[in-house]
Order: structure tokens, then sequence, then C-alpha cells
């Protein structure tokens, strides 16, 4: 899929907005700004404070209003990765076939594509019947590298 810009992710979700009834307000574009400036993942209370680094209004409970919004728009993807917290993919729109990979030591996330993977979801789903509306999967794995050595480099990433 070819690389869609801040500017057609603004312009899309101005319309989606708008088609709600919503106006558009500095505090918005802020989250807006923040939720597409980045490839990685966040959580709301990290979105939070991406956006208030840009506009210091940015409220709380804007954010929380905001967030559904942008997931209902089909331009973010609110995963489940377990725990308590959700977490925000802002790479949805451009990858959407990716998937993750968890690691259990230090709960950085990989995304990764494959192209079997999705031939093998397809497959699988069909042979039971089933014709596929939404595909994630998520793989829990403890780093090799960490077991073996006793520290790693993604660690050291996850925390940069």
């Amino acid at each position: 899929m070819a690389t869609v810009s801040r500017e057609s992710v603004r312009e899309i979700l101005h319309e989606f907005l708008a088609g709600k009834g919503l106006r558009k307000t500095a505090q918005r574009e802020a989250i807006i700004e923040a939720a597409f400036g980045t490839n990685k993942h966040y959580t709301a209370e990290e979105l939070l404070e991406m956006a208030r680094a840009i506009d210091r209004s940015v409220s709380r409970a804007t954010v929380y209003r905001t967030l559904p919004l942008l997931v209902q728009s089909g331009l973010l993807r609110e995963l489940d990765l377990g725990g308590d917290t959700k977490i925000y993919d802002p790479n949805f729109l451009e990858h959407p076939t990716h998937n993750h990979l968890v690691c259990v030591d230090c709960k950085k996330i990989i995304e990764f594509e494959d192209p079997n993977m999705e031939l093998l979801e397809n497959c699988i789903t069909r042979r039971l019947g089933f014709s596929p509306t939404n595909k994630m999967v998520k793989i829990e794995a403890r780093c090799d590298e960490l077991q073996l050595k006793g520290s790693c480099t993604k660690r050291m990433e996850s925390k940069a």
C-alpha cells in the first residue's frame, strides 16, 4: 500500500468528524498530530503526554473522547495485547496485515508482516467455514538473547 501522508490522514479525519457534527478544535488537532506523528504504539496516557507537548491545553477528557473517534474512522487500531491497558497502533493504515510479537520480558512490541501468514489465516478460516472480516495475530515470546546472556539489546531499545 502506498505511503499515507499526514495531510491525507488529517483530511480523512476532518471529513469523518464533520460527518458526526463535530468541529475542528486546537486540542483535537494536537491529538491528531500526536497520534499520527509517530509509528510507535502508545497508550491513551502516552498520547496525552505527546499531545500536551504540542498543545499544553489538551485535556485528558478530550484524549479519551477522541481516541474512539480515531478508531471508528478506521485510521487507528485499538489493540488488546493483554494486561489492563489498551494499546493504539498508528501503523494500521499503511500496513493493514501486520501482526505483533510481544516480549513477555520487557513488553516491547515488534511488528511483522509475512505473506505466508495471511495465506495461512485465509486458508484456516475458509476451511472452517468462515470468511475473515478482521485478523490479528499476537505472538507472546521470551527473548532468546535475554535467556542466553542475561541482558537484551531490545530491552535497552525499548527504554530509549
